[in-house]
């Protein structure tokens, strides 16, 4: 289910909008100097790493290759911060719509998930 065109397209948006709920927090708890740096810059390191470090059977060559329990932390960590981060923003109702749809989302790509861990396909 995890190769479905549907449940890629939406983790495609879900990587995006993770980015805007890290960019977000960033801006909106920060002032002066912090709130470019933070606002901007915490995007681009979450879209770094994410891109960086992947598992070698995914398609493409990993700059960074780990193994799949590492790459799945990655994931908790960035989309994790992402929910957190709206809440700390003052949007919880953000928060629970995109935490709810990243539950979904998994549940849906349990055969990646047990890929990840076991590295059985």
């Amino acid at each position: 289910m995890s190769h479905n065109p549907i449940n890629l397209a939406l983790r495609f948006v879900l990587e995006l909008v993770a980015l805007f709920a890290i960019g977000y927090w960033g801006w909106t708890q920060h002032t002066g100097i912090l709130q470019p740096l933070l606002g901007i810059g915490l995007p681009l390191l979450a879209a770094a790493a994410w891109g960086t470090f992947r598992v070698p059977d995914d398609p493409g060559k990993p700059p960074v290759a780990v193994p799949g329990w590492v790459r799945l932390l990655l994931e908790v960590v960035y989309f994790g911060g992402a929910v957190i981060g709206l809440a700390a923003a003052s949007q919880p109702t953000a928060a629970l719509i995109l935490g709810i749809v990243l539950v979904v989302h998994y549940a849906l790509s349990y055969d990646r998930i047990r890929w990840l861990l076991t590295g059985r396909r």
